[in-house]
């Protein structure tokens, strides 16, 4: 029998049969790790304790201390939850069941949505399963076996016509449940001890709007209870934050059905904050040396043509206009415009780099199934800027976006994660030149001393990129600003400048964004703050209240004084003293400045703070105001 090195994590090699399956290898180490083991790691890649090796391989056990072991545990929690269905719906069609970031889900063909009590039997059904420990089996098919296996399931026939003739098909088996998987999967169903159902959902066959309409069941898993109700917990308090509930609870927005899908209406007390984020943003970046532009919603489809944006990215944009046999074409980025603004004039190698800046309107065509309130829409303003750089300049424009984007998240709070991405399969240009970008990239990071991370292949077509990830109030990760470098798109529009030796040289673009979009950020804003904004940004600063009719004189005076310092601020002077505190309470205004006898002979206010409950501190008028001003000045998170 034909033998095979396989190598350890501590350097040992172990010389076994090829075929020999990972779980066979635990237990060649010892009846502990055979009994702990869920998984393993060969050269890289995660695979199953029933998998067999046919080559020499470095190979690492997975336990359940191991955090690429969780996608095992969730994506058989996925099948344990595929079983309770089939079981008490036959007649239910199976999709698929992947492992995704949080969780797992899994899609199922029937004729009604799932209810809560659906899920409660699923659920109770599974933790039959699972104390019944049913091991996942393995098997290895060709595709004639498969497609009788299958005969009754079109979905899985129609994946299976997919596979290619040489294609390692493989089926996986627990109790009376057998799939089309893949895999890897954990050894046996007992190993799923902690896990919850979570909703349900629409989702379409494979994604396309076109094909019948799913139900899609979420649920996640956990190694332990600690974490599963750590998750729990979390789920709860973004329920609580979520941005659409918040959203109309203030009236910052909505999204209606006779304006369309994923287009935003900016409501008085939501535009407020978004221009007051906008002043900001566009004031901070003057001070640093932008420069910023405005360009149409609409332009020439060659435009697209030429930036190759319409050959690889059409079915993300919307379909074009016809004027007198020109086509026009809805502005899916800003990036074509702000070029076509650079080729206007001679560039000399004095004048780089250049930064245009626009808070630039797009329109991509996102499928519906994918649209969420204010985080993914159709409609965006995008905080976008173009740099043009010449090649030895890159490494300092990058240390200074870095610095600014350090800057302008701790002024919202934010912590955040670095990544940097390297160069894809598919990328285009010479890959010398790519890498050696890269690796600049990486030189600025540890030059800085910056914890990242490495997103291996991740880059974009044209450039390797540097993404900047926050991390909001409750754990979460939100997608941030992008600094991404570009050497094809100089190269398709012209984009030269004049070179000390008084000859034509390619620029080099970086694309960034700080912020992202204002619907996105905004969005992610409610969240993370809970709709508990800042003072600076609040849309309704101080909220005047007399105790009494006979007081509206005085309230009427202070908050003529806060307007004119400035503060955004209103009198409410209609029903109970009690029930305008509670409407001030629900719409999260930083502060109320209540006017009484006292406060009305004195010419002081007692302030009553967010977040405070009943204390109130009784101030002088003017110091309140030089307070409250200082909180907007000085960007205070309060």
């Amino acid at each position: 029998m034909e033998q095979i090195q396989l190598t350890l994590p501590n350097g040992d090699v172990l010389t076994m049969e090829r075929g020999v399956t990972p779980g066979e290898v635990a237990s060649s180490i010892g009846p502990g790790l055979a009994k702990a083991a869920l998984a393993a790691v060969v050269d890289g890649e995660t695979v199953g304790l029933m998998d067999p090796l046919q080559s020499d391989a470095d190979i690492r056990i997975l336990t359940l201390k191991d955090p690429e072991s969780l996608p095992v545990l969730r994506h058989s929690a996925a099948h344990v939850l595929a079983t309770a269905v089939r079981e008490l719906l036959p007649s239910a069609g199976i999709g698929f069941g992947p492992a995704i970031e949080e969780g797992f889900y899994y899609d199922f063909d029937v004729d009604t949505p799932f209810t809560p009590d659906d899920l409660e039997a699923f659920e109770k059904r599974m933790a039959e399963v699972t104390v019944a420990d049913q091991p996942f089996e393995r098997r290895q098919v060709t595709k004639d076996e498969a497609r009788q296996l299958f005969e009754d399931d079109p979905l899985k026939l129609e994946r299976l016509e997919e596979f290619g003739d040489d294609e390692v098909i493989t089926v996986y088996q627990n109790g009376p449940f057998l799939d089309l998987c893949k895999g890897p999967h954990v050894p046996s169903t007992g190993k799923l001890e902690h896990f919850k159902l979570l909703s349900g959902a629409g989702a379409y066959w494979r994604g396309d709007e076109k094909r019948q309409m799913l139900q899609r069941i979420y649920g996640t898993a956990f190694h332990s209870r600690p974490e599963l109700d750590e998750h729990l917990d979390r789920l709860e308090e973004a329920k609580k934050r979520d941005h659409r509930v918040i959203g109309k609870e203030l009236d910052l927005f909505s999204i209606q059905e006779e304006v369309g899908s994923g287009l935003i209406l900016w409501h008085p007390r939501g535009g407020i904050i978004r221009h007051t984020v906008e002043e900001f943003l566009k004031e901070t970046l003057l001070k640093h040396e932008y420069e910023l532009v405005f360009t149409p919603q609409i332009a020439s489809e060659e435009l697209y043509r030429m930036s190759g944006h319409l050959e690889v990215f059409e079915e993300n944009m919307f379909p074009a206009m016809e004027d007198n046999g020109a086509r026009f074409r809805m502005k899916p980025m800003n990036c074509p415009h702000h070029f076509m603004i650079y080729k206007t004039q001679t560039r000399s190698y004095r004048d780089l780099p250049l930064r245009f800046a626009e808070l630039g309107t797009c329109y991509r065509y996102e499928r519906s199934g994918t649209l969420h309130g204010m985080l993914r829409v159709r409609c965006f303003t995008q905080d976008d800027a173009h740099i043009f750089v010449r090649s030895d300049q890159i490494a300092e424009e990058y240390d200074r976006l870095l610095d600014l984007a350090d800057y302008l998240l701790k002024i919202f709070g934010y912590e955040y994660h670095l990544a940097l991405s390297s160069r894809p399969e598919k990328a285009i240009g010479d890959p010398e030149v790519y890498d050696q970008a890269t690796e600049t990239l990486r030189g600025v990071l540890e030059r800085r001393g910056a914890d990242y991370i490495l997103d291996e292949g991740g880059g974009a077509f044209y450039g390797p990129k540097i993404d900047v990830n926050l991390v909001d109030a409750i754990g979460r990760e939100w997608q941030g600003g992008t600094f991404q470098l570009d050497f094809q798109m100089p190269h398709r529009f012209g984009l030269e400048y004049i070179g000390a030796d008084n000859k034509p040289h390619e620029a080099v673009v970086i694309h960034r964004t700080l912020l992202g979009s204002m619907e996105r950020f905004i969005g992610g804003l409610i969240e993370h703050y809970g709709g508990a904004f800042p003072t600076w940004m609040a849309p309704e600063q101080v909220r005047v209240l007399p105790v009494g009719e006979q007081w509206n004189e005085s309230a009427r005076e202070f908050a003529k004084d806060l307007e004119q310092a400035g503060i955004r601020s209103s009198l409410e002077a209609r029903d109970t003293l009690g029930y305008r505190i509670r409407d001030a309470e629900t719409l999260k205004i930083p502060y109320m400045g209540v006017i009484g006898e006292r406060e009305a002979t004195n010419g002081t206010v007692a302030v009553r703070r967010r977040g405070m409950g009943k204390k109130q501190e009784v101030m002088d008028r003017g110091s309140f105001i030089d307070r409250v001003l200082d909180e907007i000045q000085s960007k205070s998170l309060g």
